[in-house]
């Protein structure tokens, strides 16, 4: 019998080798467990974006074509106020081969100078 705490032959340092097993396994998890956080935050805040581009291009076409229908060269009121860092953008052209009656309505949003979203659609005199 070996008294208690005493290690058997041939087994001196596996405890160390173990315990240094264990914590690179569990760095590892760690590690995948921060990354996946990280993109995951990520991906958030880019959806956040998106969505907040989405809203602020519909209102702006819902805005544009609830005003007084402008010939071309056509200045429309943009919608305001919008978030900090956003910026919207109303165009209209004349629709090629149209009948001078319909514009398309171009809206571009772009945050901190970098273009989100375009959205067209058109608006007709009535």
């Amino acid at each position: 019998m070996l008294p208690a705490g005493a290690a058997r032959r041939g087994e001196e340092g596996i405890a160390l080798v173990e315990a240094l097993i264990a914590v690179a396994i569990l760095g590892l998890a760690l590690t995948a467990l921060l990354s996946a956080v990280s993109t995951g935050s990520m991906a958030v805040s880019r959806t956040e974006e998106r969505v907040t581009a989405e809203n602020l291009a519909r209102s702006q076409l819902e805005y544009t074509k609830s005003q007084a229908y402008l010939p071309l060269p056509a200045s429309y009121a943009t919608v305001t106020p919008y978030p900090d860092d956003y910026a919207v953008a109303v165009t209209a052209d004349l629709v090629p081969g149209g009948d001078g009656g319909i514009e398309k309505v171009t809206v571009t949003v772009s945050r901190a100078g970098k273009e989100l979203l375009v959205v067209e659609d058109y608006k007709v005199d009535r």
